[in-house]
């Protein structure tokens, strides 16, 4: 069973950076894809980026390409976020999962979840 514990959310400024964490335990192999969605109350979970264990390729949305960069390294998952804006602020969530190609963005195809961290963005 994965287990994911997020850390590293807050509060900062627009155009402010933060740094998300995310453990994993439980063992995720290279079959695996892990990254972040985010979430506003009452809207659905929403795409920010994932990455590939297998070949370590990338995937973001294009609302933060350019300004997020996620990574990995042993057992930490991270999502540096650069040039923060308001409309960045939300529950941010670590996902993993096996998720075909096609279908990368959807979180309906990740089954382990972590608790959340929230982002708040704001002057």
């Amino acid at each position: 069973q994965v287990q994911l514990v997020e850390s590293g959310g807050g509060l900062v400024q627009p155009g402010g950076s933060l740094r998300l964490s995310c453990a994993a335990s439980g063992g995720t192999s290279s079959s695996y894809t892990m990254g972040w969605f985010r979430q506003l109350p009452g809207k659905e979970r929403e795409f920010v980026a994932v990455i590939r264990l297998s070949s370590g390729y990338s995937y973001y949305a294009d609302s933060v390409k350019g300004r997020f960069t996620i990574s990995k390294d042993n057992s930490k998952l991270s999502l540096q976020m650069n040039s923060l804006k308001p409309e960045d602020t939300a529950v941010y969530y670590c996902a993993a999962g096996r998720p075909i190609l096609s279908a990368i963005q959807s979180a309906n195809m990740y089954y382990y979840w972590g608790q959340g961290t929230q982002v708040t963005v704001s002057s």
